[in-house]
């Protein structure tokens, strides 16, 4: 990992910001979320186009590249419908929740894909934020689909972060990422048009309208298209444990921001919140285990 400077923490920790808006945004936008995860990832794909053309960038890449970035792009589109899903079914806090096991998985995700042991610590802060989110289960039951959901999208999470920072060595991250939603885009407008030619869905819940497009322009240009494109530069400085664990702090900024917009429908009990208390804990732990045991 390369040498990191007090701009790049300010850096991860601002792309945290406004990844704990993207909950907020699937939320406000009225369409499925299968069709959101389309529109967001087209957006992105066609405004990173422009963007690499303006700036003369060489979009080329030899096949064997572009098949790893297109299939990465699939992860990409599964893991934002299992997010974005998971908040229209239950709530954007017990998504948010769901979704902060991604420690656990990159702590055993990473090791195996860099060879490396795997480090007790890293481990059991994991499971610490597992303890956290039993006691969030406990106290909202009823929601418990939202949480899975949300724990498996932070699965696929940990996993195409792994994977990013290992492709972000061999090429440019905003390369990456035109390449990953244009595969997102593909795979996620495939079962769209299924699902709208069977029935299941009508065009009233496929085509965004209204306040939609300003939502899903936020959401595909500031909260995709650079986010992204910064996150697969952070990744070659930081492991991608480290940028999980800050992505821990996503549940708390999106959290604030669902009870300023939303109100009372986002209001919990005290059990979510300490649970949300104990994986806090675990972030601020790990910087001490890691100076005292990492190598």
């Amino acid at each position: 990992m390369q040498n990191k400077t007090t701009k790049d923490y300010v850096q991860l920790h601002f792309i945290v910001l406004l990844l704990g808006f993207t909950a907020i945004l699937g939320t406000l936008i009225s369409v499925h979320s299968l069709s959101t995860v389309f529109f967001r990832t087209a957006i992105a794909a066609v405004g990173i186009y422009f963007v690499l053309k303006f700036r003369q960038v060489d979009l080329n890449i030899n096949r064997s590249g572009a098949i790893k970035l297109l299939s990465t792009g699939f992860l990409i589109s599964l893991h934002w419908f299992l997010f974005f899903f998971a908040a229209k079914i239950s709530n954007v806090a017990l998504c948010l929740a769901g979704f902060s096991t991604a420690t656990l998985w990159t702590s055993i995700i990473e090791p195996i894909t860099y060879k490396r042991k795997i480090r007790p610590y890293e481990v059991l802060l994991g499971l610490l934020v597992i303890g956290g989110l039993c006691m969030i289960f406990l106290s909202e039951v009823k929601h418990i689909w939202g949480l899975i959901l949300g724990i498996l999208a932070a699965m696929l999470s940990a996993l195409f972060s792994v994977i990013n920072s290992k492709l972000g060595k061999s090429y440019p991250s905003q390369v990456i990422t035109f390449y990953e939603m244009t595969g997102a885009a593909i795979t996620s407008l495939i079962p769209l048009l299924y699902t709208l030619t069977s029935g299941y869905l009508t065009l009233e819940q496929v085509i965004p309208h209204g306040w939609d497009w300003l939502w899903l322009a936020i959401l595909s240009l500031v909260c995709t298209v650079y986010a992204f494109s910064v996150t697969v530069e952070l990744l070659i400085k930081f492991s991608a444990f480290i940028f999980n664990l800050a992505l821990n702090l996503e549940p708390v900024y999106g959290i604030i921001f669902a009870y300023l917009i939303f109100g009372e429908k986002e209001q919990m009990n005290l059990g979510f919140y300490a649970g949300t208390g104990v994986i806090l804990i675990a972030i601020l732990i790990y910087p001490i285990l890691n100076k005292r045991f990492g190598n």
